[in-house]
């Protein structure tokens, strides 16, 4: 992603689902008001977003939600907080999948 500096990557493959997180501070702060950069992302290899936090279009549309029942515009708590929020949810898909351990993450 080009206009910002990554600050956090993470990315886990098992079980036909991906799980992707990349944080970062924003340069462009015209395209990005809030200063950060992210995108958090869960679904599946044929294309299925199971969750994704993402503000790739912060300026017009805000800080967004997608799931497969569709798109929500959400109130940003900090990319910290959001970041507990995706891994908690996440972590309930990785629970359901058989035989699949989930990420061993940092924190």
């Amino acid at each position: 992603m080009v206009g910002y500096t990554v600050l956090y990557e993470q990315r886990h493959i098992e079980a036909g689902v991906i799980e992707k997180v990349k944080i970062g501070y924003a340069t462009d702060i015209e395209t990005y008001p809030s200063g950060d950069r992210y995108s958090m992302h869960i679904g599946t290899f044929d294309g299925m977003t199971l969750l994704r936090y993402d503000n790739s279009h912060e300026a017009t549309k805000g800080h967004e939600k997608h799931t497969a029942a569709g798109d929500t515009t959400i109130d940003y708590p900090g990319l910290e907080s959001l970041l507990v929020q995706f891994y908690s949810e996440s972590d309930a898909y990785w629970k359901e999948l058989e035989g699949a351990d989930g990420p061993d993450r940092s924190f």
